[in-house]
Formats: structure tokens, sequence, C-alpha cells
């Protein structure tokens, strides 16, 4: 068998991982790759005491690793944007097909990087950059290649799925189950891009790239966090039949245009994703030929993160063993052959709502409340009112409506909140029946 030659930069959770299981599993791999696959070189700030290192040439300098003629492909598990971008660039232009599980790297900067892999004509796979150890790439870039891709919806941030897990099962407040994820090691000491949805936003972006055939558009997406959300809030969706998840969701609206959008969702407790809990991780895509097809599994940790990096090293050797002239391009086609769409303002786009007010406990409230949204060609589906506890004048109302232009609702809110019978903000969460 050929021999191709892996350069390893970075041996934290995911590095180490990846260098264990390539030694633990390399006769079933090198058997499936049709190639002779080690790893040559390691660069790495530190050795890491998980790993046998015996008879790998470690070198500090990462660039070194980009450098080495000997190294085939070379594996960026650093992180980051700044170094780890200066490090892929440099392995392109010497001719090395890359490996990353860096999603911000491929959702900011992969543009850039798709132009240079082409026209140096190399690989650059990012598997593991999405949903951990969920083929979820290879799934939209070959397995659905028969497809038009109506709609994608996903559970892509394991941190904020464990969160609302909690809250539901437990009925735990939100900053409570935040405490104890940061000590399981789910969370950063910093959790903004995990419970402000930046982290879902970097791979909501990549999906949509690859499931509608676009530039990727990370500065277009609409961005919303789960850290408002209460717990009252998750058990009168229960009651009403739904769940509240974290979702990125991609559409294509009728005009061609794209709804790109990461924020907190009620959806039916009969779907499949509803029942997806802790801190896994799961996409549905909707094709016009297949119907909607669920992918299911670890978001995150060592060895499933690393599986999905391994996957792309084998298909690269695959190529390499075969001698293959043509590159897999990395947003699944021709940099030249994408289509710039256009991303719908969250204003224009439609969608159903729970709203939770608290109001006076009198006559006539409701049917002002009614009446505006009414106005705004708001139609309600369901209404929970709350009777009143003992010493208290205000009672909450759950309101669920149907379908409505996002600028309709936030007009009907504005309104309402104004009546002097309702007190507080009310609290908006969008509805998905996924249907």
């Amino acid at each position: 068998m050929i021999a191709v030659k892996i350069g390893l930069c970075g041996l934290g959770t995911v590095g180490s991982g990846t260098f264990n299981v390539l030694k633990r599993n390399a006769a079933e791999i090198n058997a499936r790759a049709g190639a002779d696959i080690s790893v040559a070189t390691v660069g790495a700030r530190r050795d890491n005491p998980h790993c046998d290192l015996s008879g790998v040439q470690v070198t500090r300098d990462v660039f070194e690793v980009a450098a080495d003629p000997h190294v085939d492909i070379v594996v960026e598990l650093i992180g980051g944007t700044t170094t780890a971008k200066e490090l892929v660039e440099t392995a392109i232009k010497n001719g090395k097909h890359v490996v990353t599980a860096n999603k911000a790297l491929i959702a900011e900067f992969g543009n850039e990087l798709a132009q240079l892999a082409e026209e140096h004509k190399v690989v650059v796979a990012y598997e593991a950059a999405v949903a951990g150890g969920i083929p979820i790439i290879r799934a939209l870039s070959e397995g659905l290649a028969a497809n038009k891709i109506e709609w994608l919806a996903g559970i892509i941030n394991g941190t904020g799925n464990f969160i609302l897990t909690e809250m539901r099962d437990k009925g735990r407040e939100f900053e409570d189950v935040l405490q104890e994820a940061q000590a399981l090691g789910y969370a950063e000491a910093d959790p903004t891009f995990d419970v402000e949805g930046i982290d879902a936003a970097h791979k909501l972006v990549i999906l949509a790239s690859l499931a509608f055939g676009m530039p990727l558009k990370f500065d277009s997406i609409y961005t919303e966090g789960i850290s408002k959300i209460e717990t009252v809030d998750v058990a009168y969706a229960a009651e009403l039949g739904y769940q509240i998840k974290h979702l990125g969701i991609a559409r294509q609206s009728e005009v061609g245009a794209i709804e790109l959008r990461v924020h907190p969702t009620l959806i039916p407790a009969t779907r499949l994703i509803a029942n997806v809990d802790g801190v896994s991780n799961a996409v549905v895509v909707k094709g016009d030929a297949v119907g909607a097809t669920l992918y299911y599994g670890p978001g995150a940790g060592s060895e499933p993160t690393a599986s999905a990096v391994i996957s792309d090293i084998v298909s690269i050797a695959q190529m390499i063993s075969l001698q293959a002239k043509a590159a897999q391009p990395l947003l699944g086609r021709a940099f030249d052959t994408l289509v710039d769409r256009s991303i719908l303002d969250i204003e224009e786009i439609e969608t159903a709502y729970y709203l939770r007010l608290l109001v006076d406990d009198k006559p006539g409230v409701l049917s002002q409340i009614t009446q505006i949204l009414s106005d705004s060609s708001i139609s309600i589906e369901a209404l929970i009112q709350k009777q009143p506890v003992d010493g208290q004048a205000q009672v909450p109302v759950i309101l669920l409506t149907n379908k409505v232009f996002e600028k309709n609702m936030n007009r009907a809110i504005t309104d309402i909140e104004a009546l002097p019978m309702v007190s507080e903000k009310i609290i908006r969460i969008r509805v998905e029946r996924l249907d």
C-alpha cells in the first residue's frame, strides 16, 4: 500500500483522540483507506501524557509541519482563527491536503480558503467541524447529492441542549445548570459562544452553504441565545405539547432567498429531534427526493470528534492511493459555480409564536389583546390562562399563534405592551413544526 504521512497539529482533546484512534485502529483504518496511514510529525506546544509519541517527530513550531516535504496531509486541531488560518494557508500553498475540526475558521474564512485550495488543487476537509462525530458534512455533499434541499434544522450545540434538558427534566434555572455545565467541562469559563448561539451560527452557515450551493455568509445570520429562557416557559411549552430546543434553521424560500437563523424554538414533542437530549446533537434535512432524514449522535468529545477527523483522512488517503487528480471542493462544488443567494431579514420570516404575558386579572383584558393580534393578522391557535394566586392581582396568559411575519408580530407586541393592564415585557419564542 502507498504510504500517506500525517502532520498532526495540536494535541488537545481532539488532537490526542485523533492520534490515539489512528494508532489503536491502524489495521482497520488502513484497510479501508487502501493506504498505510501514519503520523509522521506532531506540532504541539507541549506533549500530551495520554499520547505515546515514541518514533514520531515532534516540533513546537506548527509551521514546520506545514512545510515538511514528507507530510501529505496537515491536520489542524489547534483552534482559533489567527494562527490556525495562517497554518492552513501555509499548508495549502505547500501543496498539502488539510483536515480541520475548526468551525469558526471555515465559517468565517472558508470562502477564501476554498479558492486557495482550488488554485493549488488540494482538499480542505472539515467533517468534524459540525456536530462532532455525526457525518453530516458528507451526507450533504455526497449522500444527498441527488436532492434539492428544502430546509434543514439542527441541535448543533451540545452545551445549550444539556442546559435546556436539565431545565425541562428537573425544573432547574438557567444559571444553576450553566454552572454545572462549566464544572463538567461542557461549557467554557466564558460560555458566550455556546449560550448566545455563536457556536451554532458557525456550524449553521457551513451546513447552509453545502445545502444551498452558496458562499458562506456568517455575517448575515440571525443569532439569538438561550440565556433568557426561563424554566416556567419550558414547563408551559410542555403543557402545550412542545419542547424548547436551541435550533439552527436554514430554509430556501419560494423566491430563492435563504432563511438563516439560530434561536430558541418550540417544536412538537412528537418530533424525533424534540427527544434529542443532553449533549447530543441532531440535524434534520428535508430533500425533495428523499424527504426528511435525521442525523443523530455525539456532538463533541475526544474520540467521537476524532472519528470524524479520521474519516476525512481516510477519504483523502483513498484519493491519493488512486492517484486521483480532481480534488473535492471545500464547499461541495467549484467556488465559481456557487450562487450568491440573498439572506432574508428576520422581520421578513414567517413563523408561529409562543407568547407569555403577565396581565391584570380583570374582565375585558383578553379581548383587547386579541383585538390587537387580529389587527396585525395574527390568529390564535391555543391559549392558557392561569388562575390567580391568592393575593396576586395579575395572572400569566400563554398564547400560541399561527404563522405570521415577524414584522407583524413585532408591531403587535409593541401595541400590547403599551396597554396599562399588561405588566413587564412579553416573552416571545418562535415555533417550528418541522413538517
